[in-house]
């Protein structure tokens, strides 16, 4: 598939293949993509051949050669103009946000999910978000492994409770930093989709110091077998501001425009720090909205000169973008063809 920096929008019936397009794109970013698929669950079975992505973008006016990919169920390998690279490079050169419709309960369901969101959001920003990531889960597994098996070597702690500090301070610094930028988008917006008013809460009050925190509740975490304290416990909470109604006890519908309201601020913020909107890919975006915030939505997505990529199972959902948008066809057994555009 080839695009010209329009929207995309992708037809077909359920089943046919129109979200593994967007997550073949998806996996141009660091993670597991917008299925959370490990390198192995993507390989093909029973063969187990492996899988590869290979994607031709430009970026400030260059063009860019990424592959990534796995063999058999060997993890993940990506090479960047034909050198090879960590996932991490990725994110400085690609800024890659999605929603689909397993998102639609974000509100509702669990923590790890709303930080998964914010932490997308964050690496748009902040691309090194992924490394201290990484640096603290590494930290954090060793920890968790010493208070699995009753080791209380406070040397042992000490170091790694230090490593988890120096991550998790930046991790911390970076989400606070990207509510308060997604915060500052949504001041005067022209948008039609609600104000959401973000708060990070922790879960355990660890201050300025988590090491010390850390070190206080050995104890306690030893009785647990696991770490209670730091940014791997945070949560993602939202105000629907103009009703000031907390989003889980939104409608179903609210709960979506809150989510798409998000995604928009993050485009603009980022289009006015960086000159350019991310790659937006959004699954069946059409539902729970209406005619009139659908082709709200698409006048923003357009006005953003965002590279979007909409799926949906009926080619009259997106009659309003018109001649502003690339249209594809997906058949299960005929492929994928553009219609028009």
């Amino acid at each position: 598939m080839q695009f010209d920096g329009r929207p995309v929008a992708i037809v077909g019936q359920n089943g046919a293949g129109k979200t593994n397009i967007l997550e073949a794109v998806s996996l141009l970013s660091p993670g597991r993509g917008l299925r959370r698929a490990s390198a192995e669950e993507l390989s093909r079975r029973p063969e187990s051949i492996g899988w590869k992505v290979s994607a031709r973008i430009f970026v400030n006016g260059t063009q860019h050669e990424i592959e990534t990919f796995a063999e058999g169920t060997d993890a993940r390998q990506t090479r960047i103009d034909g050198k090879a690279a960590p996932q991490v490079a990725l994110g400085r050169m690609i800024r890659i946000l999605w929603l689909t419709p397993a998102m639609d309960r974000l509100w509702i369901e669990g923590a790890e999910g709303r930080r998964r969101f914010l932490d997308r959001m964050v690496l748009t920003f902040f691309p090194d978000h992924a490394e201290a990531t990484l640096a603290y889960d590494k930290a954090m597994r060793e920890r968790n492994r010493l208070l699995k098996d009753q080791i209380t070597d406070a040397r042992w702690h000490g170091a790694l409770e230090a490593q988890m500090a120096a991550a998790g301070a930046q991790i911390d610094g970076n989400r606070q930093a990207t509510l308060a930028r997604l915060a500052a988008a949504q001041v005067g917006a022209a948008t039609a989709f609600p104000r959401a008013d973000l708060t990070l809460a922790r879960a355990e009050d660890w201050g300025d110091d988590l090491a010390a925190a850390l070190a206080a509740g050995r104890r306690r975490d030893l009785a647990a077998g696991r770490t209670l304290a730091g940014p791997h416990r945070a949560d993602l909470t939202a105000v629907y501001a103009d009703k000031a109604m907390p989003a889980d006890q939104c409608s179903t519908g609210e709960q979506k425009a809150l989510l798409l309201s998000l995604v928009l601020a993050n485009a603009r913020a980022l289009r006015a720090g960086i000159g350019h909107a991310p790659i937006l890919l959004l699954d069946e975006v059409a539902a729970h909205l209406d005619a009139d915030r659908r082709a709200a939505l698409y006048d923003e997505v357009c006005a953003l000169a965002a590279q979007a990529m909409m799926t949906g199972t009926e080619a009259n959902l997106f009659d309003s973008l018109g001649q502003r948008a690339q249209f594809f066809a997906v058949a299960e057994a005929g492929g994928i063809s553009q219609v028009t555009g």
